[in-house]
């Protein structure tokens, strides 16, 4: 069970599992709107979503391929639990902003 819950709970993982419930995605597509996830990061999170079945990637035979992403029926049973836990971070991304400029300031870092 924790296992499951590290790899759901774990920074990339949400944002991934966020994006793609608007839609199906290529892979430079989620990495241009995660900002700061390297290529390689963004490869082993989309390869453990799938290995857990959340998400399905699809290769398409095309020159050059063409590799889209997408939520599976079990990836969009997480809609409900984490959409509330996107939007209280969209809601006070400021506020923890701000918090942590006071904080810093206050410890000289």
């Amino acid at each position: 069970m924790r296992q499951i819950l590290d790899r759901i709970a774990d920074k990339w993982s949400l944002l991934v599992i966020a994006l793609l419930q608007r839609r199906t995605m290529r892979f430079n597509e989620l990495r241009r709107e995660i900002d700061g996830i390297s290529q390689r990061m963004l490869t082993v999170t989309l390869r453990h979503l799938e290995r857990d079945g959340l998400v399905c990637r699809t290769v398409h035979a095309e020159v050059p391929p063409r590799v889209e992403y997408h939520l599976t029926d079990l990836g969009c049973t997480l809609l409900d639990i984490i959409q509330p836990l996107v939007d209280w971070t969209e809601e006070h991304q400021h506020q923890i902003a701000h918090a942590r400029a006071e904080f810093d300031a206050r410890e000289g870092g």
